[in-house]
């Protein structure tokens, strides 16, 4: 096994022919033939039928349309291909491992989109075939993935932008966007590390990124590790994306990656806590719960409307895409905002579309802001460039009054700190899962159940009811609790505890008891996930107590003389005991000349946040924030615990970091993951 999230095949041949994406594709596909045979195991012999089916199932309608002479090898031609990938120790009913199943699969591929060439008596894969890449056209395999040049240079400039004084960056930059330069920059995860920081300040401990000239391969894994659990921790999407796709560059991938880091950099003041002044959008405390609850993008979109209903606009405007293409409402939001900027000739007296496109960006120029999208880029409607420049705007200049009259409405509905914390981690744990949706406040995006059931389906497959559930929209208040009934359900029978909590509780969105429930969820997942690393708990059930006696004994084991009682041990706060299991983990791991005593807060808070960096860096997938450890929140340093114990227990023992050997990992075979669906909640991969 190489790093976590990277499919690693010992052939050479075959290292060649599939891309990383091809290969987790293709694994998922081999485990699910295997789950499907009859025994559990799949041999050689059942290959040609299990493919041939599996061709089938994933057919397109135009292809099933083909005779089946084209698109099925024959009984003799089947013969062939597994007389030519067979090895002289591979017999017809031994189990067919990953490798031969990658053997037989190109085999077959390249039979049957290269005129089903012969091998000619078994002399074996012609890997010198003119038909050798035909196979990529398979539905299994990586699709041709386009990038939009707009949203490239609209992002290469941001770069310019906002990293040019960057003590490491500067000597890149500026990247010129008309080559591939981004993505060859992007190649040791530094560039992204620092696009996470500047999203969100502080996000990762700078100290932490590898940044000498000169990386190893390890190296540029750890930041790429970093970048990605630091992605997932600022609310990124990071679905069907390892750490081995950022370090081949791998363009479509790393833009929609770029994209979420700079969407959630530019939309961070359009929320009510770093913008009261939004107060002004809504009437009374109802609409001010309702407007807590939407997503920055839709109070972008209310902001714009409220801008735009001052102007006289008669429209309303309802995506950043078909809406804006005239560039009717960006003339009338200019002119709202700064008509001391407005020039002739006024956008709305040309016709031509590009033209007052132009005119419009040129208004925007005057009151000084950033071009994210070109004339042409407003007439197509590219809906990512066109929310980045409404969102610039709102940065600028948002038009709302000083005058806070309304400001009781925020204050009567703030939350302490440490619930917000709590929201938060939750919120993008859930975020986290993959499934299918996503949820900007877990009070008011849980109330109807459906999210809720999502998750229990994720973290205890197969437990919910679906012919019972309503799905959204869900407009009956009792069909929503209905769909929270099933879940207090399945979590009675999963044992969890919830006296005093009934369904109407989380339809009226009580706080407190939505973040017990939470929390029980987030734990119960945790513990699976440890209970089902089976080679080291033999299926047992995991325990709290467990977690701390591993945590203890590694600690102890390493020479340290640090201990903690409990998870609210207060001594925690100095980071000291989690610096020292870190380093027993992974002795490389920690550079000791940045840890400091703990002793002071200005100590604990630099300990605190390199803690969190380092164990990102390792491959945890946390939620956790600095505040938490300097206050000891007792579920916090469980999770963080147990997130460190299921990376060390996860790895095999053959696992080294030593940079020396870090191209050993090429040569080795990867196992296939036998863990929940909803691993990713606490693995380092961000690939599903």
């Amino acid at each position: 096994m190489g790093f976590d999230g990277l499919v690693v095949v010992s052939d050479p041949y075959l290292q060649r022919r599939f891309t990383q994406t091809d290969l987790r594709a293709l694994q998922q596909q081999y485990a699910g033939l295997r789950d499907a045979a009859p025994t559990g195991r799949l041999r050689l012999r059942d290959l040609p039928a299990a493919l041939t089916s599996l061709g089938s199932a994933t057919a397109t309608a135009g292809e099933k349309e083909n005779s089946s002479s084209e698109t099925e090898l024959t009984e003799e031609e089947w013969a062939s291909v597994l007389k030519a990938v067979a090895r002289a120790d591979e017999k017809p009913l031994l189990d067919v491992n990953f490798e031969l199943f990658l053997r037989v699969y190109s085999e077959m591929q390249l039979r049957l989109k290269g005129g089903k060439a012969r091998d000619g008596g078994g002399g074996g894969i012609r890997r010198s075939s003119s038909t050798s890449a035909a196979f990529l056209t398979a539905s299994t395999t990586t699709l041709l993935h386009t990038i939009s040049e707009s949203e490239k240079a609209s992002y290469v400039g941001h770069i310019n932008a906002y990293l040019a004084e960057d003590p490491f960056l500067k000597k890149a930059l500026p990247v010129n966007p008309a080559t591939d330069q981004l993505f060859h920059l992007t190649k040791d995860g530094v560039l992204l590390c620092k696009l996470v920081n500047l999203a969100v300040p502080g996000t990762i401990d700078e100290r932490a990124i590898n940044t000498k000239r000169m990386l190893n391969l390890w190296e540029k894994n750890e930041n790429h590790t970093l970048c990605l659990n630091s992605a997932k921790a600022i609310g990124c999407t990071v679905v069907n994306i390892g750490t081995q796709d950022l370090a081949e560059g791998r363009p479509h991938l790393i833009l929609g990656l770029i994209s979420q880091i700079i969407k959630i950099q530019l939309l961070a003041d359009v929320n009510l806590k770093s913008t009261p002044q939004l107060v002004e959008l809504v009437e009374d405390s109802e609409e001010m719960e309702e407007l807590m609850s939407l997503s920055p993008e839709k109070i972008l979109l209310r902001w714009m409307n409220f801008q735009l209903k001052k102007g006289g606009f008669q429209r309303t405007v309802t995506n950043f895409s078909s809406d804006t293409k005239d560039s009717e409402a960006y003339a009338c939001l200019l002119n709202v905002l700064a008509p001391e900027c407005s020039a002739k000739p006024f956008p709305m007296s040309v016709k031509d579309l590009l033209h007052r496109a132009r005119l419009v960006l040129e208004h925007a120029d005057r009151m000084g802001c950033k071009r994210y999208l070109a004339p042409k880029d407003i007439v197509d409607g590219l809906q990512n460039l066109n929310l980045a420049f409404v969102a610039h705007i709102f940065q600028k200049r948002n038009g709302l009054s000083k005058q806070m009259k309304k400001v009781t409405f925020v204050d009567g509905l703030s939350d302490d700190a440490q619930v917000s914390r709590e929201e938060r981690s939750f919120r993008l744990w859930i975020n986290s899962l993959g499934i299918s949706s996503y949820i900007n406040n877990v009070f008011e995006d849980l109330r109807n159940g459906w999210v809720l059931l999502e998750v229990m389906d994720k973290v205890s497959p197969g437990s919910v009811n679906w012919k019972m559930a309503n799905r959204p929209p869900i407009k009956l208040p009792f069909r929503k609790v209905e769909n929270c009934n099933q879940v207090l359900k399945i979590g009675k029978d999963i044992h969890f505890s919830l006296v005093n909590i009934a369904g109407t509780d989380v339809v009226q969105g009580n706080k407190k008891l939505i973040l017990a429930f939470l929390w029980q969820l987030m734990r119960y997942n945790i513990l699976q996930l440890l209970k089902n690393l089976r080679f080291r708990s033999n299926g047992k059930e995991m325990t709290d107590d467990d977690i701390l006696l591993w945590a203890n004994k590694q600690v102890k084991d390493s020479g340290k003389q640090s201990q903690m009682e409990s998870f609210k041990d207060r001594s925690l706060s100095s980071g000291i005991f989690f610096v020292n299991l870190l380093g027993a983990v992974e002795p490389r791991v920690v550079n000791w000349s940045l840890v400091t005593k703990g002793e002071k807060d200005e100590e604990k808070q630099m300990n605190a946040s390199y803690i969190i960096s380092v164990a990102r860096k390792l491959g945890c997938c946390i939620f956790l924030l600095p505040e938490d450890i300097l206050e000891v929140n007792q579920k916090m340093m469980l999770s963080l615990t147990a997130s460190i114990m299921y990376w060390h227990l996860k790895r095999p023992k053959s696992y080294s970091l030593d940079p020396e050997n870090s191209s050993s990992c090429e040569t080795s075979s990867i196992s296939t993951s036998d863990d929940s669906a909803s691993e990713t909640s606490i693995d380092d991969s961000g690939t599903r």
